[in-house]
């Protein structure tokens, strides 16, 4: 819709018309070709987020003036409301939902099966042989400081061998128990008999309530659903609503698939089954940080996405709420919000927390009742007459703790930056991140104060509600939270960096963003069964590969902590790996080309030493890369 050079720096720009060739594309469609449709295929594309009124277009806004009122068909990923709303609103689009791609277990491959058989043989000699045993757990975990296993466990030097042993096996069964992709959906398609039963193993944990015969028929109607769906909309026939969200994280009713997706009414929100969900994240949120620091956290960052509000009733914004010490009030007949209640300390009976939001601009548009409800809720914590010990918003002069990009604008400003590697500094991707970050919002709002929230705060919290992603999908984890962690650096500030897992949501799991990324990268990234998974797509499944990679430079490009045994890893999972490499060579090279490029490009600027010599010299001097 730009120029070639920023064509990903403006996909989201409110001000950025489309060019000449973006308009006479459209014109050509209509008046030459006189299609009758458009299938839209991808998530997301470019056409509904081009300049005009978020909702309630007129035939000036640039959507409406290229489509004309022709029919946009638009398949979306089903666990995606929030985007997929974007097309209805701003085209119109009947947005047909396919299912999620099918999951399964990490499980054990590579320096886990190493170490797993080496503990296995330890659990049989224990009791019966104790020089033996003692052998074992040295080797074991020698072996492990050597893979670095060690370190991404969490295992302080000098700590016992047994309680090293035990944190050793808990993280092992952490990685192995990752839920990571089988390869991908094909919209219409059943997924082949073994990842239809990995993909209905996760269904029905997540459902434990649901007959299993009746879930599994849902699954299975859903390719023939999708199909019929498509020819529905082609033939002008009316294709039946349903809800969206992630079916693997108990939303059933998702199922079958091949529905026109439908969102939430925002005035419900948060939903009172979010609130007693926030509740034991927000739990597990301050018994992690008072273990880690010894203390409850006085201030901290959430952010806050729009798809993630309205896949889970608002849990989100609930937290942010039960951190401060409030409460939604429901109308009785309606269940809709109708205020907020401030808990007295004694019902509390812990400090509140000073939380700002940073919100994206889809939850901007989507949920502007909650913006005022939140500010509502700070403002009266702020005026209450109560200690700053117990509530360190009382008396502030500043009560803004609503921020986010400019009306119009979307993202944090560091994800075109990122993605074509044309930063300069670490404190330059900081300063992105404030530029596009630091607008307002409530009454008498305040942007200058964002800098001072970053600055402030002990923590940012990151919430990822289902497993059909993680933090290494792409560069947009890393634009919010190593952004923030940029941010807060350039100012002296290293708070901590929480990745609040909340795909189970009846038990919600805090994990430090670093130990998040280490999981993630050795149990998905570099796992040979979730690389086999993708190869089978070909073209598309080494596009994904290659995401990953660019999502792991992002982190390293942002923060404090260096990847490089994450960067070793990967690396000689795909490129060092010869079928791995072949497989690229002919499937997508230019994804195999942006590949290299990235893992040059963390040589040159030092945020990667190969742990082999014969990496460096590869990447370095063989021109065939």
């Amino acid at each position: 819709r730009g120029n070639a050079l920023d064509r990903h720096a403006t996909y989201h720009s409110p001000d950025t018309p489309p060019s000449h060739a973006y308009v006479a594309f459209y014109l050509w469609l209509r008046e030459v070709v006189g299609v009758h449709a458009i299938v839209h295929l991808g998530t997301h594309g470019t056409l509904e987020w081009l300049p005009g009124k978020a909702v309630a277009l007129s035939a000036a806004c640039a959507p409406a003036a290229l489509a004309r009122g022709l029919p946009v068909i638009y398949p979306f990923i089903a666990n995606n409301p929030g985007e997929a709303a974007v097309a209805k609103r701003r085209l119109g689009a009947v947005t047909i939902g396919h299912l999620t791609p099918p999951l399964r277990s990490a499980g054990a491959h590579g320096a886990i099966a190493e170490l797993e058989r080496l503990i296995d043989e330890y659990a049989a000699a224990d009791g019966l042989d104790r020089r033996r045993t003692a052998r074992l757990r040295q080797e074991i975990l020698e072996r492990a400081a050597t893979l670095g296993l060690a370190e991404e466990a969490g295992i302080p030097p000098g700590a016992p061998e047994t309680d090293a042993l035990a944190r050793l096996d808990a993280y092992l069964c952490d990685v192995k128990d990752l839920q990571v992709r089988d390869g991908l959906h094909v919209f219409g398609r059943a997924p082949a008999d073994p990842q239809r039963a990995a993909l209905l193993d996760s269904l029905r944990r997540a459902s434990p309530g649901l007959d299993a015969d009746e879930l599994a028929q849902r699954l299975d109607a859903s390719p023939v659903a999708e199909r019929d769906a498509m020819l529905a909309a082609l033939d002008g026939r009316f294709v039946q609503p349903g809800p969206a969200g992630a079916p693997t994280r108990g939303r059933a009713d998702v199922l079958p698939t091949g529905r026109n997706l439908t969102a939430v009414d925002p005035r419900a929100l948060p939903t009172r089954a979010a609130v007693a969900l926030a509740e034991l994240t927000a739990a597990d949120i301050l018994r992690r940080h008072r273990q880690d620091h010894g203390e409850w956290p006085r201030a901290l960052m959430l952010n806050l996405w729009g798809s993630a509000a309205m896949r889970t009733g608002g849990e989100d914004l609930a937290l942010a709420l039960v951190l401060l010490g409030a409460r939604p009030v429901w109308d009785g007949g309606s269940a809709r919000v109708t205020g907020v209640e401030i808990l007295p300390l004694a019902v509390l009976d812990r400090p509140r927390v000073d939380v700002t939001l940073r919100i994206s601009g889809l939850f901007r548009n989507a949920f502007p009742a909650q913006l005022v409800l939140y500010d509502e809720a700070v403002r009266a914590v702020a005026a209450r007459d109560e200690t700053p010990e117990w509530n360190p918003l009382a008396g502030v002069r500043d009560p803004t703790r609503v921020y986010g990009p400019a009306p119009g604008g979307y993202g944090t400003g560091l994800e075109a930056l990122l993605q074509r590697g044309v930063w300069t500094t670490r404190d330059a991707l900081g300063a992105a991140f404030v530029d596009g970050s630091s607008h307002g919002y409530g009454r008498e709002a305040d942007g200058s104060g964002f800098v001072a929230r970053v600055a402030d705060a002990d923590a940012f919290v990151q919430v990822q509600d289902h497993r059909d992603v993680d933090v290494l999908d792409g560069n947009g984890f890393a634009a919010h939270q190593g952004g923030f962690a940029a941010a807060a650096a350039a100012h002296g500030r290293s708070p901590a960096l929480y990745h609040a897992d909340t795909s189970q949501p009846g038990a919600p799991r805090t994990r430090l963003l670093d130990e998040e990324i280490s999981r993630v990268a050795r149990g998905r990234l570099a796992n040979p069964a979730w690389i086999a998974g993708m190869m089978r797509h070909r073209y598309r499944g080494a596009a994904e590969i290659a995401r990953g990679v660019e999502g792991l430079c992002g982190f390293a490009a942002t923060l404090p902590m260096r990847l490089d045994r994450q960067f070793d890893l990967v690396f000689d999972a795909t490129i060092g790996e010869a079928a791995v490499d072949a497989f690229l060579r002919d499937a997508n090279p230019a994804a195999r080309a942006d590949m290299i490029s990235r893992f040059r490009d963390m040589r040159r600027r030092g945020l990667w030493q190969p742990r082999r010599n014969a990496v460096a010299a590869l990447l370095d001097g063989d021109a065939a890369l």
